[in-house]
């Protein structure tokens, strides 16, 4: 009886060393396979240290264009449109620090328009350098093609969604192992005068808006 019982903890013992077996190859195939993760373990010790493959591409932010230019109804001699920079006027005269968008102006931009909450011209353009660079809420220079750093100020859920990938258009790949990726800035989408979009219903497949979504659109609404 003895030896029976002992026969069988013999055989159970040799199903558990196949099965742990078979447990380990298939880890260690599973490790070997992978692509994007590996796992080395140091000799003579018991450190076991992780490596993570670098992406092979990488991911582009569009930048926006270098401080803006007035057009004007000039020519030059050779027939190209004249357009006149910021600095050009601004720094003849001193700066209206009292301006705001939605304000009819006496003098520059008569035409403009727009709503940006309560802001001053000057909260986003720096008088001090003729309007040619932005201007940070500690008073710093900023160059207009570093329009998010500015934007992320005051916005920072928007900011935060979009480091990482809720917020903002792109293009390109998820996966980076597979191509490159471009990603809007901020005034790609918003104009930077009247960022906030319009309330608007999704088109029906095939026709064009409804009722309703013509009288949304044009009540007006939605996110800043």
């Amino acid at each position: 009886m003895w030896f029976k019982v002992r026969q069988k903890n013999r055989h159970r013992f040799g199903i558990r060393v196949v099965l742990n077996a078979l447990y380990c190859i298939v880890c260690l195939s599973t490790v070997s396979c992978s692509s994007s993760h590996t796992v080395d373990v140091a000799s003579n010790s018991d450190e076991v240290t992780e490596k993570t493959t670098e992406p092979t591409f990488t991911t582009f932010i569009r930048k926006s264009v270098g401080p803006p230019v007035v057009k004007t109804d000039l020519v030059d001699m050779h027939g190209q449109p004249v357009s006149a920079a910021c600095n050009t006027c601004h720094t003849t005269r001193p700066a209206n620090r009292d301006a705001q968008l939605g304000q009819k102006l006496p003098t520059f931009h008569q035409g403009i328009s727009g709503a940006h909450g309560k802001l001053n011209c000057v909260a986003c353009h720096h008088p001090d350098e003729g309007y040619q660079s932005l201007r940070l809420a500690d008073g710093k220079s900023l160059p207009y093609t570093e329009v998010m750093q500015l934007c992320a100020q005051c916005h920072g859920p928007q900011y935060r969604d979009y480091q990482h990938g809720a917020h903002g258009g792109m293009n390109g790949y998820w996966d980076l192992s597979r191509g490159n990726r471009t990603r809007n800035n901020c005034i790609d989408c918003h104009h930077p005068h009247s960022p906030k979009y319009r309330t608007f219903l999704p088109v029906p497949e095939g026709g064009a808006p409804g009722a309703d979504a013509a009288r949304v659109n044009k009540q007006g609404g939605g996110h800043e």
